[in-house]
C-alpha cells in the first residue's frame, strides 16, 4: 500500500481497535436476515463466486460461505483481514486490496458493497473507480449490490453531537455536513492518551449511481428502501439498496 493510501481517514481508523469498539453492536443477525432476503431476490448459481467489496472482518461473507457460496473479501484495512483470514477455508478467501483498482477481471457471478462501505473518496471520480471495478470483477450478466444510506433522509436526520459509552471508553461524535460530504469528528480518551479519528462520507444519491452505472454498463434492477426489502422510496427509505446486472 503506497504512502497516499495509508494517510488517508479509513485507512487511519479502520486499522484501529477502536473503529470496532466503536462498532461492535452492529446486529448480526440483521445481517444474517438481509443475506437472507437479498438471496431470495437475486438469481444466483448454487456455487455462485461472490465478492465482498469492503468486506471488513467479514461477517457477511463468512455468512454467505456458510450457504455454500465460493466468496472473497477484500478491504484496504490489513487489522481487518488478518482477523477475517482465521476464517479462510477452500472456498472463502481474504484479501488486502484497495476498492478503487481493478481485483479479478470477469470471474465473480455477483459482487456486493454493504453498510455504506462506498463514498469514502474525496472525488466522484474516485467513487466511479470503485464502481467500475466491481462492473471489472463480474462475468456478464453478472450481479452487483450496493447497500448505502438514503442521503435525502439522511441530511433530514442529521444529529450533531452525541456521545456513546462502550468498553470504558466515552465516544465523543459531532457530525456536519460540509458541500455533499458527511464528515464525523470521533473524539475519546483512553490509556491516558487522546485521540481524534474522522469519518468522511459522500452524500451521493440514487442518481449519483445511476449516473456512474450509465458510463460503465450497469442495469438497474431492484431498489430497496431496508433490510427487509421493502420498496425503496426517497422521501421516507432509510437505506439506499441497489441489485444491477453487467449487460
Amino acid at each position: 500500500m503506497d504512502k497516499k493510501v495509508r494517510h488517508e481517514w479509513f485507512c487511519n481508523w479502520f486499522n484501529t481497535p477502536y473503529y470496532h469498539i466503536l462498532y461492535k453492536n452492529r446486529n448480526t443477525n440483521e445481517a444474517e436476515l438481509f443475506i437472507d432476503n437479498l438471496l431470495t431476490r437475486i438469481d444466483l448459481p448454487s456455487k455462485a463466486r461472490i465478492v465482498d467489496v469492503a468486506c471488513g472482518k467479514g461477517r457477511h461473507a463468512i455468512y454467505l460461505n456458510k450457504k455454500g457460496f465460493d466468496v472473497t473479501g477484500i478491504d484496504i484495512s490489513e487489522e481487518s483481514i488478518k482477523y477475517a483470514r482465521s476464517y479462510e477455508n477452500s472456498t472463502l478467501h481474504f484479501s488486502v486490496h484497495d476498492m478503487r483498482k481493478t481485483f479479478i477481471t470477469n470471474y465473480f457471478d455477483a459482487a456486493l458493497n454493504l453498510f455504506t462501505s462506498i463514498g469514502y473518496f474525496k472525488t466522484e471520480h474516485e467513487n466511479g473507480l470503485a464502481i467500475r471495478s466491481m462492473h471489472s470483477a463480474l462475468k456478464k450478466n453478472g450481479k452487483v449490490v450496493i447497500d448505502f444510506f438514503n442521503a435525502d433522509t439522511a441530511m433530514k436526520n442529521i444529529v450533531e453531537n452525541e456521545e456513546k459509552m462502550i468498553d470504558g471508553i466515552t465516544f465523543k461524535i459531532k457530525k456536519q455536513l460540509t458541500g455533499k460530504t458527511l464528515v464525523k469528528h470521533i473524539e475519546f480518551d483512553t490509556n491516558g492518551k487522546h485521540f481524534h479519528f474522522t469519518e468522511e462520507v459522500l452524500m451521493l444519491t440514487l442518481s449519483d449511481f445511476e449516473k456512474h452505472f450509465s458510463c460503465i454498463g450497469f442495469k438497474t434492477l431492484n431498489l430497496f428502501g431496508d433490510y427487509s426489502l421493502n420498496t425503496f422510496s426517497p422521501e421516507q427509505s432509510e437505506r439506499l439498496i441497489i441489485v444491477a446486472e453487467k449487460v
